[in-house]
């Protein structure tokens, strides 16, 4: 913290819904339940891409590190939070409070690239299908994934520890479920230009460079498809992309929603939204992989088989 006179902050207060005690037990229920849905589901999803060979392919590869982000990304805030919503005491430490704004940053960023990645995955699969394996080989997939990990880590290194370095004159109560940073940064009481500045840099970088980099594969990908004369190939062509077009849609057509909505009256909708991108999402990503896909259905059929024999 900046300035021997200023009032070290120790640990913050996270309001959530403390003036509504009887939303709070509702949100409970339900978010466990959907926390539950988030670790079986995508679990699941990680499980069978490793003991199926039929899903040894990059688009499982990246759908298991995407699976593996929901977890973690979850993780990372709705255990507290369950708790905080049957607590009258709902603290989180000044460590605790900076473990929980990288990971959640971070891993909110390296989905965004992931995205990206897998949209061009599907560019190579349906544009350039004679050179799919050989384009995307299991060494491109491994340097894809690791280089939207690391973007993620070190963008939301950075913000955090620039975040950590301001200082809160004794203010220590966010207005959030959990330690969101434009939260966090509403707390300082110096000039926080600087963080806002880097924030808006990591928004174009991060969040819109990749949104482009969808939007012009998807061109090419539908550019691709139109020329194809047959309907069932068309068909199968559109089903390999609808998984992941639908996940990018709800991805980031909450973002959209999220930053480009007047500010409501009532700050608790807001909250509410913030919740919804972080766990509703990460819920709906393997139900929408799973409901439209007929190679994870006949993996579960696979598995279920086996079990029975054994």
């Amino acid at each position: 913290m900046n300035g021997a006179n200023q009032t070290v902050v120790l640990e913050f207060i996270l309001l959530g819904l403390s003036k509504h005690q009887k939303a709070e037990i509702v949100l409970f229920v339900l978010c466990l339940g959907i926390y539950l849905i988030i670790l079986l589901g995508n679990s699941s999803l990680i499980i069978l891409s490793i003991l199926d060979s039929n899903l040894h392919t990059p688009m499982y590869f990246f759908l298991s590190n995407l699976s593996l982000m929901d977890i973690f990304g979850t993780s990372s805030f709705v255990p507290l939070m369950l708790v905080n919503f049957l607590s009258v005491k709902k603290t989180i430490s000044f460590p605790g409070c900076a473990l929980q704004m990288y990971l959640t940053l971070s891993l909110g960023i390296t989905e965004c690239v992931l995205l990206a990645m897998m949209a061009y995955d599907r560019y190579v699969a349906i544009c350039n299908p004679l050179r799919y394996t050989i384009i995307m080989n299991m060494r491109v997939c491994v340097l894809l994934a690791a280089m939207s990990w690391i973007v993620g880590s070190v963008t939301s290194l950075l913000q955090t520890i620039l975040a950590l370095r301001l200082s809160f004159c004794g203010n220590n109560i966010i207005d959030h479920f959990f330690c969101e940073i434009l939260a966090v940064l509403k707390l300082a009481c110096v000039d926080i230009s600087l963080n806002a500045f880097i924030i808006v840099v990591a928004l174009v970088l991060f969040t819109m460079i990749p949104v482009l980099l969808i939007f012009i594969s998807y061109m090419f990908i539908l550019a691709s498809i139109l020329r194809v004369n047959s309907v069932e190939r068309r068909k199968k062509a559109f089903s390999t992309c609808s998984a992941h077009l639908a996940v990018v849609i709800i991805f980031y057509g909450t973002i959209l929603f999220m930053y480009s909505k007047p500010k409501a009256k009532d700050p608790d909708s807001d909250k509410l939204i913030a919740l919804f991108y972080g766990a509703v999402t990460s819920m709906l990503n393997p139900i929408i992989y799973s409901l439209r896909n007929k190679e994870v259905k006949a993996a579960v059929q696979k598995v279920l088989f086996f079990c029975n024999r054994t």
